[in-house]
């Protein structure tokens, strides 16, 4: 059976104050060319369709787009869970009318977890889609008052699933959260905490018993310590802490024998995200920005030392969509005062006062050529002093 997994949509998100519509509309052109090629058997969506619980408007008529396009045109199946940014009654609505479609839609967590069930040319494939619930939540569903962690929620959920699965028949199981191994997984800051206070995170061992396990969640594509538990990713990056991520969709293959092949197919963005960074002459120099594309989603980093006027006006003009502009932070010893004066600065006078205050701010020599400057601005002050 072949499986394109894919998470994360966060369908009408706003970026640094900008919609993505556009830019969202240009992906899932690219994943309905990839359906069309690959022959998918069905195309699973590992939570987070939408970016919030109330979508706007055009966020609810662009999925209904994609799902018309898959299931209507394409012919192929599609079973999604909801996110933590997800609503599960308002993702879930109608989803039992459209299930003779080919769409499986799992916005609650139920009692008694039954699989979707496909099949292929060896026989059938259970899907246990695990939507996110928080484990307060399933506390109360279970009636189980030791659960007090999202690790012994979902530890739960398998155990139920575990209880009632068939022996021989292959098994996918779908899951959205924070599932860890011995590794460090790499995340991002558009991913919205699980947890307030308390562990968010779930073993990876719970996940063991299946054939392939398709997560979503964390926005990098990364595996979870073993090979067939992994996270597809975003489509498209949705921070810039993710500029140096490479978005991609899992295509996964499950054969007879319930062993598993995958590979990453790559995305191309109708604008990337990227950060730049130098002094803003060199940013704005023709000689280099003619090297780069200047559409592109942009947050520069200013290695400036002095004042610079009007920065975002000049970069704008270059980089019509820059995003965020920042100013680098240069390093202080630990424990500096940046106004603090130096040891017996009653003794000082003012020219050697001024060269304390400005290597402590700039952190750099005070040159001759600066000293020369102040001292002759400190020489003009004091003739006029005299002058009064």
């Amino acid at each position: 059976m072949r499986i394109l997994h894919t998470a994360d949509w966060h369908i009408g998100k706003l970026v640094h104050g900008v919609h993505f519509t556009t830019d969202q509309r240009y992906i899932f052109e690219q994943l309905f060319q990839l359906i069309d090629q690959h022959q998918p058997d069905v195309v699973v969506v590992a939570g987070d369709i939408y970016d919030r619980s109330v979508p706007p408007i055009e966020a609810v008529e662009l999925l209904d787009e994609i799902l018309s396009k898959i299931l209507l045109e394409l012919k192929t199946k599609v079973l999604i869970i909801a996110g933590n940014h997800d609503s599960p009654d308002r993702l879930g609505f109608a989803s039992k009318i459209l299930q003779d479609k080919g769409l499986s839609i799992i916005g609650k967590l139920s009692d008694t977890i039954k699989p979707v069930k496909l099949a292929d040319q060896f026989g059938e494939v259970h899907f246990y889609a695990i939507p996110f619930t928080d484990y307060a939540v399933v506390r109360d569903l279970y009636q189980d008052k030791s659960i007090t962690s999202h690790d012994l929620a979902m530890k739960a959920i398998v155990d139920k699933i575990n209880a009632v699965k068939q022996p021989g028949i292959r098994t996918v199981c779908l899951a959205h959260g924070y599932i860890t191994g011995t590794e460090s997984l790499e995340t991002s800051e558009s991913e919205r905490p699980l947890a307030i206070g308390g562990s968010e995170q779930v073993s990876v061992d719970y996940f063991k018993g299946f054939n392939y396990v398709a997560l979503g969640h964390l926005h990098k594509a990364q595996k979870v310590k073993y090979e067939y538990i992994r996270y597809s990713g975003s489509l498209m990056k949705y921070s810039f802490s993710e500029a140096q991520h490479r978005k991609t969709v899992t295509m996964v293959d499950v054969d007879e024998a319930g062993k598993i092949e995958f590979s990453l197919i790559d995305l191309k963005p109708f604008r990337d995200l990227r950060i730049i960074k130098g002094n803003l002459d060199d940013l704005i120099n023709q000689k280099i920005y003619s090297l780069a594309d200047t559409n592109d989603y942009i947050k520069a980093e200013l290695t400036d030392r002095g004042e610079v006027i009007d920065a975002i006006g000049k970069l704008r003009a270059v980089y019509p969509n820059i995003l965020k502009l920042e100013r680098e932070q240069f390093s202080r010893e630990a424990g500096d005062k940046r106004t603090s004066a130096g040891v017996n600065f009653l003794k000082k006078g003012a020219l050697e006062l001024f060269e304390e205050f400005y290597q402590n701010i700039a952190q750099e020599q005070f040159s001759d050529e600066k000293r020369s400057i102040i001292a002759a601005v400190l020489d003009e002050i004091e003739i006029e002093e005299r002058k009064s």
